[in-house]
């Protein structure tokens, strides 16, 4: 039976790990446990949980320090305080996969969880500025800052971001954030096929009207999302921010622009909101089931190639973020882990990561994609200086 190691400081998480390396008895690490992909049997648990609390906050200058095991809702409420934000949208995939737990600062940035501005915004890692770390070797180490111009060890930072606890046990980050968008709002253009809606978010996107979201519902999933009240006929939504004048004068500019592609007609700030938030945490796929889901990046004008060429051969839904490149796939019976895989590879390339499946078949199944020979060499490479005696599960 597995020990849970809840360490009350970052010397004693130090300790643990000292003692682990010693007796040769490996670890999984473990936040807030809302987003763990495969359980590392027989394991014994380093948890963040009560590694918890707000170092440092300078509202001026937009940065904050936590503790890993933060609660995310607490990061976010203090933020809100101050009418700002963490620019990536970190998202909240507890319902889609059916996982308790509470999401922790930690976990966002192991996971490097990031949601629909990513494409304009950047990913978490590109929100962070420094880390505090305990290294399979029991040592304790600090990578970068607390401001932009403290850059060294910024790139290890970096490092650590979606690492999925497999280099080491994460004590402490520091990360940049972002003013709250004083209004916003979503143009709908309806009716379009996945096709046309992947040109339609091109044009918008080389706009200058500065949009901060741009995904596609086929008529498929538009129903479950807003409580059913989008208009008829699959909806591809685009979200401006900013300034309320601001985005008054770029929604006109933006909907004339939409216009020859299908009815157009717009969501106030309130619907907006809610709107991305059900796209970030997938709400279209939170329906209580172990159907196969999958996360899939891919370049924006290949996403709906790859899912028409998949409904050639299985049953799959879908729908679109990041202008087409982030593809939410759920299929009806199996993962088909080779077949996606194998087309992702025809289509220019990609990452699949297979979120939720029935227990067998996520034991029996790659949940993450395959490295080239060359990236694998190097991973184990980084593997080997991070964690030297190979306490922490690789291949997660």
């Amino acid at each position: 039976m597995s020990v849970i190691h809840d360490p009350l400081s970052e010397d004693a998480a130090a300790r643990i790990v000292l003692s682990a390396a010693a007796a040769g008895s490996p670890l999984q690490i473990r936040g807030g446990g809302t987003r763990t992909l495969a359980q590392a049997g027989g394991r014994d648990i380093l948890s963040s949980a009560n590694l918890s609390g707000i170092v440092a906050y300078n509202p001026a200058e937009m940065t904050m320090t936590a503790k890993a095991g933060t609660p995310l809702e607490d990061i976010t409420a203090a933020l809100a305080r101050h009418r700002q934000m963490l620019a990536f949208e970190p998202l909240d995939l507890r319902p889609a996969l059916g996982t308790g737990g509470i999401p922790t600062i930690g976990g966002v940035f192991a996971t490097n969880a990031s949601g629909p501005r990513r494409f304009v915004a950047g990913a978490a890692r590109d929100s962070l500025l420094g880390v505090r770390f305990v290294n399979g070797a029991g040592g304790i180490v600090k990578a970068g800052g607390r401001v932009m111009k403290n850059v060294t060890g910024l790139d290890l930072s970096k490092l650590l971001a979606g690492s999925r606890g497999t280099l080491a046990f994460l004590t402490e980050v520091t990360f940049r954030l972002l003013p709250v968008p004083e209004d916003a709002a979503t143009i709908v253009v309806s009716g379009l096929n996945d096709a046309e809606a992947a040109a339609a978010m091109a044009t918008a996107m080389s706009m200058t009207v500065e949009v901060s979201g741009a995904a596609h519902l086929p008529e498929s999933v538009r129903g479950r999302i807003l409580g059913g009240r989008l208009p008829d006929g699959a909806a591809t939504v685009l979200r401006l921010e900013g300034l309320a004048a601001s985005v008054s004068a770029r929604a006109g500019k933006l909907s004339s622009v939409m216009a020859p592609f299908g009815a157009v007609s717009m969501l106030d700030a309130g619907a907006t909101a809610q709107l991305w938030r059900e796209i970030r945490d997938v709400q279209p796929y939170a329906d209580g089931t172990a159907r196969p889901l999958w996360r899939v990046s891919v370049a924006p004008t290949v996403g709906h190639q790859l899912v028409a060429a998949l409904r050639l051969e299985t049953g799959v839904d879908a729908y679109y973020d990041w202008q087409g490149g982030l593809v939410w796939l759920r299929m009806e019976a199996d993962p088909e882990a080779e077949l996606v895989r194998r087309y992702i590879k025809a289509l220019g390339g990609g990452h699949a990561t297979l979120l939720r499946a029935s227990a067998a078949a996520m034991a029996a199944t790659p949940v993450l994609q395959p490295q080239a020979e060359a990236i694998e060499a190097l991973t184990a490479r980084i593997k080997e200086k991070f964690d030297p005696a190979g306490l922490f599960p690789a291949g997660r």
